[in-house]
């Protein structure tokens, strides 16, 4: 169940809040521990190799970010990259090694989906390389390369 900070519907910069049990979920993004997201990024995701602190800064102050947390301590994350309107990308999610096989995956991706900034959208894309089956359980289906383009740098 979604708790909110305040009864009006959300605005840009509202924070929202789920609980389970004593797992939650907030957007607040005073709440992130940076230097465990930075961490896990840099050092154990395989999408982000390296990745500076700074970027990783930079890349959480202009999404929305779900931070997954048991207590106190922050032991998941996840953050959307969107205009609000027709597009997002869901991107860095993560549960630590030691809260995985709860469930928290599911839930955390299930909670970003519901977040109210994200309904109605056009188009929520991702990329994966080895959770295909979470995400189609949330209606996610591989794209048609032939329309996807993709530059880096």
């Amino acid at each position: 169940m979604a708790t909110r900070s305040t009864e009006r519907l959300p605005q840009d910069g509202d924070t929202l809040e789920w609980r389970r049990g004593e797992d939650s979920i907030s957007t607040d993004p005073e709440r992130l521990d940076i230097g465990l997201v930075h961490r896990f990024l840099s050092h154990e995701a395989y999408w982000s190799p390296g990745v500076s602190r700074e970027r990783v800064e930079r890349s959480i102050e202009n999404s929305i970010v779900f931070g997954l947390y048991h207590g106190a301590e922050q032991i998941g994350f996840a953050r959307v990259v969107t205009d609000r309107a027709a597009f997002a990308y869901l991107a860095d999610v993560f549960v630590i090694s030691e809260h995985r096989g709860r469930g928290l995956g599911k839930w955390l991706v299930e909670t970003v989906l519901s977040h109210p900034d994200l309904q109605g959208l056009r188009k929520f894309i991702l990329g994966t390389a080895d959770a295909h089956s979470l995400y189609e359980r949330f209606g996610f289906r591989p794209v048609d390369p032939s329309r996807m383009m993709e530059r880096h740098h």
